[in-house]
């Protein structure tokens, strides 16, 4: 009768390999898709109490969030964050428009380009009681 005495150590190898690779990309991406989808639910719900302030008061959030989370492509091109009111009397909409792209290496091995293209809409109800 033959042991099997160590047969089960390459399968057992390769599985942490693998696993280790999905961690250190998870590492590498998950705080890159965070950050844009905190973005965007901030410019949600920026857009919602937009009833008050000024456009120029609204792009200072929106900037002022993605600099707190890390956004930096968003805030080097002029582009990127557009925000615009129309409408006109007592209702209207606010329109936050995001136009960015976030390059995440993935320790020099390979790199995606992470493209946000959101446009939130949300309506304007000045006075409602």
């Amino acid at each position: 009768m033959r042991h099997q005495r160590g047969e089960g150590k390459f399968g057992c190898i390769v599985s942490l390999l693998v696993l280790g690779t999905l961690g250190a990309i998870a590492y590498k991406a998950v705080p890159v898709y965070y950050g844009n989808s905190e973005l965007i639910d901030a410019c949600d719900f920026i857009a919602s109490g937009a009833s008050k302030k000024p456009i120029e008061t609204l792009e200072r959030e929106v900037k002022e969030k993605a600099k707190e989370l890390g956004v930096i492509e968003a805030l080097i091109d002029k582009n990127a964050i557009r925000v615009s009111k129309s409408g006109s009397g007592e209702t209207g909409t606010c329109t936050i428009t995001l136009r960015y792209r976030r390059t995440i290496d993935f320790y020099g091995a390979y790199k995606w380009t992470l493209v946000t293209d959101k446009r939130i809409s949300k309506p304007i109800f000045e006075n409602i009681s």
